[in-house]
């Protein structure tokens, strides 16, 4: 999950689309023509793990145009060949 904020946060579209798992990746992400945002930090609020899945419960914070919001999601991984995949999230 840090890495996947650390590449939004650097705009690693690759690295991202690389990461997500291929039964629910986009084919692409357009990072540059999104209006700009300016991140502010990630809260891992809680995790869960068994051999080869896993959620993750964050809020990450920016800025886009000046005002400030936040995301609140639950996210689900996979482990394949060794490898995290992000899969999908639920937002609150």
């Amino acid at each position: 999950m840090r890495s996947r904020y650390s590449a939004y946060v650097l705009g690693l579209e690759d690295y991202l689309l690389a990461t997500w798992h291929a039964s629910t990746r986009p084919v692409a992400l357009n990072l540059d023509r999104e209006a700009p945002s300016k991140w502010l930090g990630l809260e891992v609020r809680a995790h869960a793990a068994s051999d080869d899945t896993a959620t993750v419960e964050f809020v990450a914070r920016c800025r886009v145009g000046g005002r400030a919001q936040r995301m609140h999601e639950t996210s689900r991984f996979v482990r394949e060949d060794g490898c995290w995949f992000y899969v999908d999230g639920v937002i609150d």
